[in-house]
């Protein structure tokens, strides 16, 4: 598995801290409860993973991905909040998930070892929910989430910048006032975004550009 870089992480922080502050000036003497958000997202994971034993299901692997970089926003906003939105410490912070010892595979929780080598997704999902009920960020379950999802930091990187667009896009057509339109074409937008990251090169210099043209493209008809 590739390593997260220092110049990727500095880069996911400084679009999460502008994504932040676009949604509310003062977010970081606001202190919203990003870790709530990380139950919900994990829930939802479960959801595109499939979790009902009385039925056939179809795991959507590349919705499950989107589900993953939706929940690493909320992991890195509540870094941030820990530093004060002092990306620098964000980053040295962020960096320890690179060391063996930080992602080792026994996790304690609630006078509990888990053995993530011996859990399935949707258990290292619902442990996900657990830590960040009792509002801990565990960096170690979550690098034990992106294996299972077929995911290395590059592809995480990829994809968070994708979603930071989408995300840039929302709130530029109405999402906090509740004007946004979330479906489009019987569609979800991470439907629709995932779709065009495939015609598009990231390795582009104006792929976040590009992106939103599209998105803005498919929005309006």
């Amino acid at each position: 598995m590739s390593i997260l870089s220092t110049t990727q992480a500095l880069v996911m922080l400084a679009l999460q801290s502008r994504m932040n502050s676009k949604v509310e000036a003062q977010w970081v003497s606001v202190r919203f409860p990003y870790l709530r958000a990380v139950v919900i997202e994990g829930a939802e994971a479960i959801e595109h993973h499939g979790w009902k034993w009385w039925k056939k299901q179809h795991c959507d692997l590349s919705q499950l991905q989107m589900e993953l970089v939706d929940i690493w926003h909320f992991v890195l906003s509540e870094l941030l909040i820990h530093t004060e939105d002092d990306q620098v410490l964000a980053v040295q912070k962020l960096l320890l998930v690179n060391i063996t010892d930080v992602s080792c595979n026994v996790l304690r929780f609630d006078e509990c070892d888990y053995d993530l080598d011996s859990l399935d997704l949707v258990s290292k999902l619902e442990l996900l929910i657990g830590v960040s009920v009792a509002r801990r960020v565990e960096l170690g379950l979550f690098k034990s989430l992106m294996l299972d999802c077929q995911m290395d930091w590059d592809s995480l990187f990829r994809q968070y910048v994708s979603k930071n667009v989408l995300n840039f896009f929302r709130q530029d057509n109405g999402y906090k006032e509740g004007t946004y339109r979330k479906n489009w074409q019987g569609r979800e937008d991470n439907e629709h975004l995932v779709e065009i990251m495939t015609l598009l090169n990231p390795e582009d210099e104006n792929y976040p550009d590009l992106l939103y043209r599209e998105l803005a493209k498919r929005y309006q008809l």
